[in-house]
């Protein structure tokens, strides 16, 4: 048997899913880095993770579509390290009017952001017969009411639950949980201005640091005995 284990990380190209594929491989994992669209992202991040003398593999996918999914599992299924960590980190953050929000905008964003975490589920707990741990990036904004991001907002909701419904499921060979971030990295879609108004009330008053998201990870990785979890890394921002 190989000497790596192998953590899948879906959206590993950049932002948050980077993170977690860096922090993996810190931790002895070979990466398969999947990503959507910025090729040259996700091959940079792949250099890093060799620089750290860990096998990389990349895979370009999009989960909405299940063909796609299934076709990365088949990559899965050549690459010579035992599967044992999957992290569901790519999502959809889009803003729209809860009013006039389409049924084409609201599939697009569940199709990423629930349903591919559970077709991947799936596909990874037929394959960690031996044992592992699957991982759901969900948000603080599960428990909130984010009218201005309402498709988001409500499928990191159900992926929270999802993530519930797996644990019992798969339990006692497939651990499940999640981890929901606060205010980590400023995004395109919200000012500077409206960023720091929101880092100011905070009861921490500051945006986290990468290593405290993935600090939850290593959590996750080190005991075994969390299951059925989320783990709120905000900031206190669920408080306010």
């Amino acid at each position: 048997m190989s000497e790596y284990p192998l953590a899948v990380v879906t959206g590993a190209a950049h932002r948050l899913g980077k993170a977690f594929a860096l922090d993996l491989a810190r931790h002895g994992y070979a990466v398969l880095l999947h990503f959507y669209a910025d090729a040259q992202a996700a091959y940079e991040t792949a250099d890093e993770i060799r620089a750290l003398d860990r096998p990389v593999f990349i895979q370009q996918a999009d989960l909405t579509q299940p063909d796609q999914i299934k076709a990365l599992f088949d990559l899965v299924d050549t690459i010579p390290h035992p599967l044992k960590v999957l992290v569901n980190s790519a999502a959809e953050l889009q803003r729209a009017d809860a009013q006039t929000i389409t049924a084409a905008e609201w599939d697009a964003a569940f199709d990423l952001n629930l349903r591919a975490p559970f077709l991947l589920s799936q596909a990874a707990a037929q394959r960690m017969t031996e044992g592992g741990l699957i991982v759901n990036v969900s948000d603080v904004a599960a428990q909130k009411a984010w009218h201005v991001f309402p498709a988001y907002t409500v499928s990191k909701a159900a992926l929270e639950s999802l993530t519930k419904v797996l644990a019992r499921a798969l339990a006692p060979t497939v651990r499940v949980n999640a981890i929901a971030p606060g205010l980590v990295l400023p995004s395109e879609i919200v000012s500077s201005e409206q960023w720091d108004k929101i880092i100011a009330r905070l009861p921490l008053q500051r945006a986290a640091h990468l290593s405290e998201i993935t600090a939850a990870l290593d959590y996750l990785l080190k005991n075994e005995y969390v299951t059925g979890q989320t783990l709120v890394v905000d900031g206190g921002y669920s408080l306010v």
